[in-house]
């Protein structure tokens, strides 16, 4: 009997697996955005003015100053950010061409119970290709994914925001 009360615990534990899964470290991100790549750390700070014209750009707001992002040799950009799923924060890497062209994205870590679908690689090749002149909005040009509403809408803001971020501040440090 007491064996059934040992199996409950690792049932439930089982049963969440989902929650905050880790799918690719950062060297595996830059990997399958940038493959072939050597990729040089290059953090950038933004000034409030900069924060202040990206915002306006965007239409997004920058919730931090820090820009985590490595030059691309060749030319372009790899960044880090986080956007806020429907409750956690959701990591992805994008990398952006010379041309600031999106060459990809990808979701690095995804702490929500649900709405993981972000992950789908047809869903992510809709930005692949977008500027920051694209509307990148959900429904318009990027497609939704029920069930995954706001963290499809975040993400595409997020992609927004970082396109504009790469114009108006990291395109100018190359």
């Amino acid at each position: 009997m007491r064996s059934h009360w040992l199996l409950l615990p690792a049932t439930l534990a089982a049963s969440t697996s989902g929650y905050a899964t880790i799918y690719l470290t950062v060297e595996q991100a830059q990997a399958a955005i940038c493959p072939g790549a050597t990729l040089t750390p290059a953090p950038v700070t933004l000034t409030s003015t900069q924060r202040d014209a990206i915002e306006k750009a965007s239409g997004v707001r920058v919730r931090s100053p820090e820009v985590n992002a490595w030059r691309i040799s060749g030319g372009g950009w790899f960044i880090i950010d986080e956007v806020l799923g429907k409750h956690e924060f959701i990591t992805y890497a994008v990398g952006i061409d010379a041309a600031g062209s999106v060459r990809g994205v990808e979701i690095m870590e995804y702490r929500e119970t649900y709405g993981g679908d972000v992950r789908n690689a047809k869903w992510l090749a809709q930005f692949t290709g977008k500027t920051s002149v694209a509307p990148l909005k959900l429904n318009r040009d990027i497609k939704n994914i029920s069930g995954a509403t706001l963290s499809s809408r975040h993400i595409t803001d997020g992609v927004k925001r970082l396109l504009v971020t790469h114009d108006l501040a990291l395109k100018k440090s190359s």
